[in-house]
């Protein structure tokens, strides 16, 4: 079972930091909290984070299938390089390219549909 995440960020906002929580943007976005990429986003636009607790999160990270295949398929589209991307996202290129080995049969799929 997955947590809510909707439920605990309007709980913490309402708890912490009340007058955050009258911004229509984020009422909307808390509303989308689907992915992980989504409340990973959250997370970053409410809470202000030092680059020493952006490194120890990093090693802690874990992605959804739907982000993973999200964030390939995106690769693909745009013919971005696995460092690129291992840059871009603060991901390993060893993950990047597991992910690849792990869904190779559904982006191949994927690409398919959209040509």
């Amino acid at each position: 079972m997955r947590p809510n995440y909707k439920k605990i960020y309007y709980d913490m906002l309402r708890l912490e930091h009340p007058e955050k929580l009258k911004d229509p943007k984020i009422k909307e976005l808390l509303g989308k909290l689907d992915t992980t990429e989504d409340i990973l986003n959250f997370n970053d636009r409410i809470f202000e984070q030092s680059k020493e607790s952006q490194v120890n999160n990093q090693k802690l990270k874990t992605y959804d299938k739907k982000t993973m295949l999200k964030l390939l398929q995106y690769q693909n589209k745009h013919g971005f390089s696995t460092s690129y991307m291992s840059r871009k996202y603060k991901i390993s290129r060893t993950t990047i390219m597991n992910w690849k080995k792990s869904f190779e049969e559904e982006i191949e799929k994927v690409l398919k549909t959209d040509d």
